[in-house]
């Protein structure tokens, strides 16, 4: 596989062989092209730095655990593309190590993708994850380890898990930790076998009184549960959940799938959690889609900020989600689980999974939850990929990094899921400031001064003074979001909206990121508009830089502002609106951020209405410490 991407055309995060599309801005050549015309032409295109960049990158990757989530493959396609700024970034500007984030978890080098099995065991949290041990592109992966008392600050160790039995010899994948009925940890793992089928493993701690169980070991009679059976694939068979006890007393686990070509959470049982049998139907499954990555599978409250144990007790009116990764994003499903009938039976079932709901409208994908015994509440980690290419990634010598864990719960309506970021990372806000009482008519700025605007944390209310000038809400815009944020922007003057922030902005705006608002009318309710757009973020012409958006209701009568928290962290923008209804990552590398270190940030309002903010707060963040080394 040639992994040196070109600024060209873009390929999304997809396993290998999918080959699916997406609006960005860089080219995959695959290995017939590399050998191809395709080749000479895309390399005259080059600036001659980029050539040493080319042979880091083709003589560094290892090809032996392809069909994994591989962030960039794709058939190559010369396209044609006028930048919008020609003039050339520096290459400071590309490697500088500026872009590394204070306080969002990520290695001290190298590539990271799934958060793996995170738990909380004996007064520490564990966080595992997929690590390239050898490099910065995708290749080798291992699942490494990280501990912490707070969720903020880590500790690294040794890798957990790595390619060393015939069950995991082409790959240690995605997998989760349940903590078993003797409180033992035990984490069930994909492993590519020899023959590349995709099996699943298990591993338990070497060691329980080590506090931060360094050594797993694996026992001989992996792997425990094979792709056998009618309809299965051999390679799309992988990403367990965290096991729960059934009413029956038996262990259950789900395993994502392709079945017949559709997508399902294939449902399995265990005494023991050593012995599984395949249940004669899947948990839940769809023809919406042909495949299911990292399922997830919880209880919830309606209205309820606490986390339920899935092998404990569920009190009654407790609902189920059902979590699924696919389409470069995680979307989920509310519901009842049918235990008579163990299955997962949604609340409503839209055909077009377009309009299914999503955990993060942004670069947000392969989450994964557990129940935080400390504090009884749920918490939730996604990926989030660079979006330059991995000739960068090579040259900065990392890639990827996870969002903010986050708390997860259920509204009270059980319409939807809502995050908010844990309350841990409030004890990084240093220097605040704050503003009461401010006005914001069409085309109004107002600076937000005397804080660290790369390292940020801002929370700030929209009054809305009047809402009959709200233009009509469109349903087609539903299936096309980021189209709608792309056409609607924030230049767009509208009835009430838009109005939101402006981030990480260069001093004559050239640069800048905004999160915005627009409100609609839409029959006897009110729909927002939440938009992160990345579209002038950057100078640099080779960056995916889409507008990501989503909407959400609301309620005139009951809500009188809207909500906006944003965290800033360098080169990541994490954004939470309307209480934690609409979640936006988002990924950005401002020039102005290298060239001279300082940025701005300002609140706007773009909108004929005038908005009131009753208030406004802004903190610089202190840099946690994030995976220091311990022996």
């Amino acid at each position: 596989h040639c992994l040196f991407t070109l600024p060209l055309n873009y390929w999304s995060p997809r396993q290998v062989g999918e080959l699916t599309k997406s609006s960005s801005s860089h080219l995959i050549l695959n290995p017939h092209l590399c050998r191809s015309s395709s080749m000479s032409m895309a390399l005259r295109r080059l600036r001659p730095w980029a050539f040493i960049l080319f042979f880091l990158v083709l003589f560094s990757y290892d090809e032996s655990g392809l069909g994994s989530r591989s962030r960039r493959s794709g058939v190559a396609q010369a396209t044609q593309r006028v930048f919008l700024y020609p003039q050339a970034p520096k290459v400071s500007s590309i490697v500088s190590s500026k872009y590394r984030t204070a306080y969002h978890f990520q290695p001290p080098k190298n590539w990271i993708n799934d958060p793996n099995g995170p738990m909380y065991y004996n007064g520490i949290y564990h966080q595992f994850y997929q690590y390239n041990p050898n490099g910065s592109v995708w290749g080798n992966i291992v699942w490494a380890h990280s501990v912490s008392t707070d969720l903020i600050n880590w500790i690294q160790l040794e890798p957990a898990i790595e390619r060393t039995t015939p069950s995991d010899i082409n790959g240690c994948w995605t997998g989760s930790a349940t903590i078993l009925k003797s409180d033992q940890p035990a984490i069930i793992y994909t492993g590519a076998d020899t023959e590349k089928r995709q099996v699943q493993n298990i591993a338990f701690p070497k060691n329980l009184s080590d506090p931060y169980l360094r050594e797993w070991i694996k026992p001989d009679n992996n792997p425990l549960i094979q792709p056998v059976g009618q309809g299965l694939i051999p390679n799309q068979f992988r990403d367990p959940t965290t096991g729960w006890i059934g009413p029956d007393g038996l262990w259950r686990i789900a395993v994502g799938a392709e079945l017949d070509g559709y997508s399902a959470a294939l449902l399995y049982k265990s005494e023991d959690f050593l012995h599984w049998t395949r249940v004669d139907h899947p948990l839940y499954s769809s023809n919406a889609s042909t495949m299911w990555e990292c399922p997830d599978f919880f209880a919830v409250l309606p209205g309820k900020n606490i986390g339920l144990d899935l092998s404990a007790a569920i009190p009654n009116g407790a609902k189920h989600v059902l979590k699924m990764s696919l389409d470069n994003c995680d979307k989920y499903m509310i519901g009842i689980y049918d235990l008579k009938s163990d299955v997962f039976v949604p609340d409503s079932v839209l055909e077009d999974r377009r309009l299914w709901s999503r955990i993060d409208y942004g670069n947000y994908y392969a989450s994964k939850s557990f129940f935080d015994s400390k504090k009884g509440r749920r918490i939730i980690w996604g990926w989030t990929n660079e979006t330059d290419s991995s000739s960068y990634d090579v040259a900065k010598g990392w890639a990827g990094i996870h969002a903010i864990p986050r708390t997860i719960w259920l509204d009270k309506d059980s319409k939807q899921l809502l995050q908010w970021p844990v309350e841990e990372i409030e004890s990084l806000r240093g220097k605040e400031v704050s503003q009461q009482g401010l006005e914001l008519k069409k085309g109004d700025l107002f600076e937000i001064k005397e804080i660290d605007t790369l390292q940020a944390d801002v929370e700030i209310d929209f009054e809305l003074t009047s809402i009959d000038s709200a233009d009509a809400f469109d349903p087609s815009w539903l299936l096309d979001i980021e189209k709608h944020c792309r056409e609607a922007d924030a230049s767009v003057h509208g009835g009430v909206g838009p109005f939101g922030l402006v981030l990480l902005a260069s001093d004559n705006m050239e640069e800048h990121t905004s999160v915005h608002f627009r409100v609609y009318k839409s029959q006897e309710k009110y729909m927002v508009l939440m938009c992160s757009d990345l579209r002038k973020s950057s100078l640099r012409p080779e960056l995916y830089t889409p507008a990501y958006g989503g909407f959400f209701e609301f309620d005139l009568e009951k809500e009188k502002t809207i909500s906006l928290r944003t965290l800033i962290d360098r080169s990541a923008v994490e954004s939470f609106g309307g209480g934690g209804r609409v979640c936006i990552m988002a990924r950005v590398y401002p020039v102005a951020l290298i060239d001279d270190g300082g940025t701005r940030m300002y609140a706007f309002n773009n909108g004929t209405t005038t908005v009131k903010v009753p208030r406004l707060k802004a903190w610089s963040m202190r840099r946690a410490q994030v995976n220091v080394k311990k022996g």
